[in-house]
């Protein structure tokens, strides 16, 4: 059997997902200028995207299996495209916080899909493989402020890029279709399919809870830098939003070297000491980022603030699936609720204390959830050397 057409299904469908996942930082600014957002209520848009996560992430975990994994991916693809295209005609937020919450859903259910079927095709590379999956939404991150901006100097319109992302959702549809077609063996629903998973048992372990807490701090630091940097370098800095974008590409840069190379160390470092690196440096990055004051201080904290955040997610997530394999679909569904709660927490949290005490202030929020990262991931490597002793 090939694993060729999936893997190329998922890669570029992970590629889509990352541009439409930062997309919404880009565009906030534009956003809360035409349909009159406050701070409050960004930060609303993207605690109910958050929100939608979760539910997708809950879902997927649990039923995902019972259904042809690629068929189930281009049908989420082709919702995602519609829910983009409806919120390229939206004139009232009301709308645009509804259709949010849907995208974030069927965004979670495709990133589970995407997981769980690279960990299965490639079991004896599984580090390598995911880390090269999330490399590609990485650099799909990467691209979008840089297209983005070229875009906007030509067409000044916040909805382009959205319908632009809608087709390409729809070529990604007509491609896992025709994977699945080619390929039946593998679009069958797995053989666990005929039950559901069990959150419950997994998290009752202390090892899988810490999964769940390091994910809430990455969520957290991730988005909160993803989504609200270029609101803070424009209105707490006054830097240009042009210049901010790509400031913010140093980030999405790092992030995709960091998912590229980490599989390299791991020549050299154990899973457990490249993860304590990954959250030194992010630290070390955060912290430059809300202290530095010149646009190369900026440039440089958002490059290791992506470096040390990028690879995290793929290794936290191959590092214990390769202890329990079979509950693979719930193990990333864990880490995408973790991440997804943390993304809601700076989301609404940094709109709430910006409303107060304005963004200056409210972007601490980043080094602070970073902080919360390096220490669970602390406990997390002590739980993981035990157990990895035990065996």
């Amino acid at each position: 059997m090939s694993r060729a057409a999936p893997t190329a299904v998922i890669f570029s469908g992970f590629f889509i997902l990352g541009n439409l996942i930062i997309l919404w930082g880009l565009l906030l600014p534009d956003l809360a200028a035409e349909l009159a957002l406050s701070q409050s209520l960004s930060g609303l848009f993207f605690s109910l995207m958050s929100v939608g996560t979760i539910l997708g992430a809950v879902l997927g975990g649990k039923y995902a299996q019972k259904f042809q994994f690629l068929k189930l991916f281009a049908a989420l693809a082709l919702l995602s495209a519609c829910w983009l295209l409806l919120i390229s005609l939206v004139t009232d937020w009301r709308y645009l916080l509804l259709l949010i919450t849907l995208i974030g859903m069927t965004y979670s259910i495709m990133f589970t899909i995407g997981h769980t079927l690279i960990a299965r095709l490639f079991a004896n590379r599984r580090a390598a493989m995911m880390g090269l999956m999330d490399f590609m939404f990485s650099l799909g991150t990467l691209t979008a402020p840089l297209w983005v901006v070229l875009l906007f100097r030509y067409l000044d319109d916040w909805r382009w890029p959205l319908r632009i992302l809608a087709f390409g959702l729809v070529v990604i549809a007509c491609y896992s279709y025709w994977a699945a077609s080619r390929l039946p063996a593998l679009a069958q629903p797995s053989r666990s399919g005929a039950r559901s998973l069990s959150y419950t048992a997994l998290l009752r372990q202390p090892l899988f809870l810490l999964l769940l807490l390091v994910m809430i701090g990455y969520g957290a630091a991730e988005w909160g830098q993803g989504n609200w940097f270029v609101s803070y370098a424009v209105t707490g800095l006054g830097l240009q939003a042009e210049q901010s974008r790509l400031l913010l590409a140093w980030f999405t840069g790092g992030m995709v070297l960091s998912r590229l190379g980490f599989a390299l160390l791991l020549r050299w470092l154990t899973a457990s000491q490249l993860l304590l690196l990954l959250g030194i440096l992010t630290v070390s990055g955060a912290l430059l980022v809300k202290l530095g004051m010149t646009v190369g201080l900026l440039g440089l904290g958002n490059l290791l603030l992506g470096l040390g955040i990028g690879a995290i997610f793929p290794l936290m997530l191959a590092t214990v699936m390769d202890l329990d394999s079979d509950n693979g679909p719930v193990l990333s569904g864990i880490a995408s609720i973790g991440s997804a709660v943390g993304f809601q927490f700076a989301g609404l949290l940094t709109g709430l204390w910006a409303e107060q005490a304005g963004i200056v202030n409210a972007f601490w929020l980043v080094p602070l959830a970073s902080i919360w990262l390096l220490l669970t991931l602390i406990v997390f490597c002590r739980l993981l050397a035990a157990r990895v002793s035990r065996a």
